[in-house]
C-alpha cells in the first residue's frame, strides 16, 4: 500500500481566493528564545486544502461538526479531467463510481496554484454532472482546483443540498491511477463552521 499526501501546505502568506482574508502564521514562540516552540494562525476557512459541509450554501444546513467521522473516510475512484474547461456528464460514462463513496477530479490545474489565473480561469464542473453525481449516490466530490463552479455557484448549491461534501485545492493527484479504487482519508477541523482546512490523504 502506498500512502499520497494530497493537501497544499498551509503557509504565511499563501494566495487565498479573492476577498478572503490573507493567511497569517507566525511564531508566539521559538525554541531559541523561550525553551519552546508555539504558533498563531489566522486563516478564512478555505484557504488551501479545504472541506466544504452543506452549511456553507444551504440555510439550517451540517456544519462539520455535525458529520459523522466515518463520513470523512471512503472508497473512492479517481476520473481524469485533464485538458476540459467545462467537465460535463460524458466523462462519467463507463466509469466506475462507488455508491456511498467518493468521486475525484483530475484537472492538472493544481500546477497553476500561486499563478495570478488559478483562482479566476479554472475548469466548472456543469449542472448535469453535479446530478450525475447525486443521483450515483456520491458523497464526497473532490478537485484539484478551488472551485467547481463560479458565481452564482449552482455546482456548489446542488451538491451540498444533497449532503455531498467538497474538497477544494486537492494537490498531487497525477500519482493516482484512474478508476481504480483506493481509500480517501479527507479530515477537517472539528469546528462550528461551514467549511475547514484538511489534511487530504490517499491510500492506493
Amino acid at each position: 500500500m502506498a500512502v499520497f499526501d494530497l493537501t497544499l501546505t498551509m503557509e504565511d502568506g499563501m494566495p487565498v481566493y479573492p476577498g478572503d482574508p490573507a493567511v497569517a502564521l507566525g511564531a508566539l514562540a521559538t525554541v531559541e528564545s523561550d525553551g519552546f516552540a508555539n504558533a498563531r494562525l489566522v486563516t478564512g476557512m478555505h484557504a488551501g486544502t479545504h472541506m466544504d459541509a452543506p452549511a456553507h450554501f444551504i440555510p439550517g444546513g451540517a456544519r462539520l461538526c455535525d458529520i459523522p467521522a466515518d463520513r470523512f473516510v471512503r472508497r473512492a475512484t479517481l476520473v481524469d479531467a485533464s485538458g476540459l474547461e467545462e467537465i460535463g456528464r460524458h466523462i462519467l460514462s463507463g466509469h466506475p463510481v462507488i455508491p456511498g463513496g467518493a468521486l475525484v477530479f483530475r484537472t492538472g490545474w493544481s500546477r497553476r496554484f500561486g499563478r495570478e489565473d488559478y483562482f479566476s480561469s479554472h475548469p466548472v464542473l456543469t449542472e448535469a454532472t453535479a446530478e450525475v453525481l447525486a443521483d450515483l449516490g456520491v458523497t464526497m466530490a473532490g478537485i484539484d482546483m478551488p472551485s467547481p463552479d463560479r458565481e452564482p455557484f449552482p455546482v456548489h448549491r446542488l451538491l451540498l443540498s444533497r449532503g455531498i461534501l467538497l474538497l477544494e485545492n486537492l494537490t498531487g493527484l497525477e500519482v493516482l491511477p484512474e478508476a481504480t479504487e483506493f481509500r480517501l482519508l479527507a479530515l477537517p477541523l472539528k469546528i462550528r463552521a461551514d467549511s475547514a482546512p484538511a489534511r487530504v490523504i490517499a491510500e492506493v
